[in-house]
């Protein structure tokens, strides 16, 4: 299994050329490009906002693949959606829109779109939203990989985490069996699974060979949304990775743990992110 992670943590600290020249040299076997919070609707250096998007991208691109490492997969922003903030979502549906034209100018295959939480009309509202994106899609040649969700309690302390769209593998595969095949895939937050109350491995045999073909690996305490490295909490990774080999699982294993990243200052972080790195490679040939 190829081993790959996001881009976020090095891009924060170093930029966008630097941060990307960087990690690339560490030995992954692939990048995932995240554009997270590069999108802000005032910011004028934002990768979003700047009329040379492309040419940028293509530089983005080209430093990667002059060490042999291609981007395999994106992220957009989000929230995608925010009920009642009509402001916040007429800059935010453009902004996903461009970052899938990004993710196909990098390379990319596929790009991870938050699906989104509404009180009343969720499935209808998120099918509709996702096939309004399936010609750019097309045009790009990227599919949208959705994600299971998690959200606070509505208590006013914000600390109990309950189940979110997705959050089942039961109505994610409610959603992508409802979405075409052609431009539509699942990404398995494997750390957001305990979170909820399910098990990583449990939703990986449901969902299956045909439905899952990307990950974002990390693990946690099954209490709070950590993102840290595998084996620092509660997951199991053996049952995980023997999931993975029971569903010929096609994609990459590709971190989403920047948040062990960012403990580290500078003069570590490449160190930490070579460390990461080992222990993917331990983890994929467990079995």
């Amino acid at each position: 299994m190829k081993i790959s992670t996001q881009t976020l943590d090095f891009t924060r600290r170093f930029g966008l050329f630097e941060g990307v020249r960087r990690l690339a040299g560490i030995g992954y076997d692939a990048l995932d490009f995240s554009l997270c919070d590069l999108w802000q609707i005032d910011d004028p250096k934002a990768l979003f906002n700047d009329p040379d998007y492309v040419r940028i991208t293509e530089r983005i691109r080209c430093i990667a693949e002059a060490q042999g490492v291609p981007f395999h997969q994106a992220h957009a922003p989000f929230p995608s959606y925010r009920l009642g903030d009509d402001a916040y979502n007429r800059a935010a549906y453009p902004a996903i829109c461009r970052s899938i034209q990004i993710a196909g100018t990098l390379g990319a295959k596929q790009i991870v779109v938050h699906p989104i939480h509404l009180p009343e009309n969720q499935k209808q509202f998120n099918l509709d939203f996702y096939n309004s994106l399936i010609p750019i899609c097309a045009e790009s040649g990227v599919k949208i990989a959705l994600e299971n969700m998690w959200k606070y309690e509505d208590e006013p302390d914000c600390t109990r985490i309950v189940g979110n769209v997705c959050s089942t593998s039961e109505e994610f595969a409610e959603y992508l069996d409802a979405l075409d095949p052609t431009y539509f895939t699942a990404c398995l937050d494997l750390g957001h699974a305990g979170l909820v109350g399910q098990t990583a491995q449990d939703m990986i045999r449901k969902l299956g060979h045909d439905r899952l073909h990307a990950l974002h690996v990390h693990d946690n305490d099954n209490q709070r949304d950590l993102h840290t490295l595998p084996y620092l909490g509660k997951l199991d990774w053996a049952g995980i990775l023997r999931a993975l080999n029971e569903i010929s699982y096609d994609g990459y294993f590709n971190y989403e743990a920047d948040f062990f990243l960012a403990r580290f200052p500078d003069a570590l972080v490449e160190d930490a992110a070579t460390f990461m790195l080992q222990v993917a490679r331990y983890l994929t040939h467990l079995n």
